[in-house]
């Protein structure tokens, strides 16, 4: 299993960086984000965030639940973090600021269940993703962000399909390329929200890989958020992008709390930015991302035999073909999470509804590119 490790960039200024890191957040005025916080903060709802835990960062430790270690060495509730990737993702999603200074999260009022699963050198394991997974789901996660590729293992697939089967909305990091090719697992799992990414132009991120089971963009390079002591980091790659559509989701799921998961996914993907050809391509999936549209959007609804999911047997096998290091983030600490296996599922009978890359025909046209 890899977290997308770090691609290194500079560090935000001395002293802490507080004073100045909200302007450095160039993503937040991209995606209007003071506008789609008027309408909801991500109020209610927790974004569980399985990586190298989470460091409680002034900026971010009043939305910071107690978790838990899915492996040895932290401190017992996931609220440690000695590589600084997991502190990252879970600002981008909920970081609240102090004021006008300090980070500001994309859901500032959503809680963050920690889970250690990834020790600090980044080499973690998917098998312990997956536990990370059923346990966000056991704690009444509405949404799991993991900025993580891994290899399809069986009790990767159970614990996606048991969160899947529980309406728990999970985004997942597409990959970085050039160590990866395609998109990763588990976002090219069915269900699963595969986020690619924008730069700081709007265009592809040449970090961002390709491929037919990408859904949605959002900004991926040049991300600040908090670090480890107080201080920041500013990062590059799909981990990024994939917190802020976490983001996102807490939005929806805090101002429409009646929506199943299906149906928040249905509507980040219909209210997003079309960009290259018209309608989803392999760069941009649907578009990028876009907070107010879907909060405000008239969206027509799915129809009802899309919402629901037959989940493949638990025991479904995979054959291991090859195993590299898959692509990441950026910071000045370089963050790996192992191995991320190729596998070959054999195909089971039934399987997911593929309401995640459907548009539904009487969806608002692709918009303008911005």
């Amino acid at each position: 299993m890899v977290t997308l490790p770090a691609i290194p960039s500079q560090a935000a200024p001395a002293p802490d960086g507080s004073a100045r890191v909200r302007d450095d957040q160039w993503h937040l005025r991209y995606l209007r984000a003071q506008e789609a916080q008027r309408i909801s903060q991500g109020e209610g709802v927790v974004v569980a965030v399985p990586d190298t835990g989470v460091d409680p960062h002034p900026d971010l430790k009043n939305n910071l639940l107690a978790g838990a270690d899915m492996i040895p060495g932290g401190n017992g509730d996931g609220r440690q973090d000695g590589n600084s990737h997991g502190t990252c993702m879970a600002g981008i999603i909920a970081a609240h600021g102090r004021g006008r200074i300090g980070a500001l999260g994309i859901a500032p009022q959503a809680k963050i269940l920690p889970v250690y699963d990834t020790p600090s050198n980044g080499l973690g394991e998917p098998d312990d993703l997956a536990r990370s997974i059923e346990y966000a789901v056991r704690m009444g996660a509405d949404v799991i962000s993991v900025s993580a590729a891994g290899s399809p293992t069986a009790a990767m697939q159970r614990a996606i399909s048991t969160a899947l089967n529980a309406d728990v909305v999970i985004v997942a990091a597409a990959g970085n390329a050039p160590r990866d090719s395609g998109v990763s697992y588990p976002a090219s799992a069915e269900g699963v929200i595969a986020v690619g990414g924008v730069d700081t132009n709007g265009g592809h991120a040449v970090v961002s890989v390709i491929g037919p089971e990408l859904d949605v963009a959002a900004p991926a390079v040049d991300i600040y958020c908090p670090s480890l002591n107080g201080r920041y980091r500013v990062s590059t790659g799909t981990s990024d992008a994939t917190a802020i559509v976490a983001g996102a989701a807490a939005l929806v799921r805090a101002k429409y709390p009646d929506l199943p998961a299906s149906e928040v996914v249905h509507r980040l993907t219909a209210t997003a930015v079309d960009k290259g050809p018209p309608g989803r391509d392999d760069e941009y999936g649907y578009g990028v991302i876009d907070l107010v549209a879907a909060l405000t959007a008239d969206v027509p609804p799915l129809p009802p035999d899309w919402a629901t999911a037959t989940p493949p047997p638990n025991n479904t096998p995979t054959t291991t073909v090859a195993a590299e290091p898959a692509g990441g983030d950026s910071d000045d600490n370089s963050t790996a999470r192992g191995l991320a296996t190729l596998g070959v599922i054999v195909a089971a009978a039934g399987g997911y509804l593929l309401w995640r890359r459907r548009r539904n025909a009487d969806d608002p046209p692709p918009r303008i590119s911005r």
